[in-house]
């Protein structure tokens, strides 16, 4: 099992790599070429500015029981695909029972968009997100989520 982070904008970076230390579990960072990311932990891989191009290189790398931080339903849905685990930033775990809901909503979200509507802005990030964030984290590397 290593753990796999869609790096770019990724608030918990730090909290995946103290986990990660405690757990003694190899930690991926996946970055395009405007980030710089060095905690000495992790291995960083950094990919062309493409479209997606971090997405793929994850995914492309990603095996049965890894763990992948992602905010991306995309990701997270191609992770599932390969018996791989999925968290956001904010702790939520990503399964097959919610994902087609969360596919759902952000097609709804696109359609209003594309018609000109507005859709409501992403929250403040709060201390308590980062808690929800680390219990999630520590329940996938535990194995207790399935």
């Amino acid at each position: 099992m290593k753990i796999l982070v869609d790096a770019d904008g990724c608030p918990v970076k730090s909290i995946i790599v103290r986990i990660a230390k405690e757990y003694g579990l190899p930690v991926i960072m996946f970055t395009d070429t405007s980030h710089l990311i060095d905690d000495g932990y992790s291995k960083v891989v950094v990919v062309g500015k493409g479209y997606d191009s971090a997405d793929f290189a994850l995914i492309n790398n990603t095996t049965k029981g890894d763990i992948i931080v992602t905010q991306d339903y995309g990701v997270a849905t191609m992770a599932l695909s390969k018996d791989a685990h999925a968290i956001n930033q904010n702790g939520l775990i990503y399964t097959n029972d919610n994902m087609d809901r969360l596919l759902f909503q952000r097609y709804l979200s696109q359609k209003v968009r594309r018609a000109g509507g507005r859709t409501s802005n992403p929250k403040k990030r709060k201390a308590e997100d980062n808690k929800k964030f680390e219990k999630g984290l520590k329940e996938l590397v535990q194995g207790t989520i399935t």
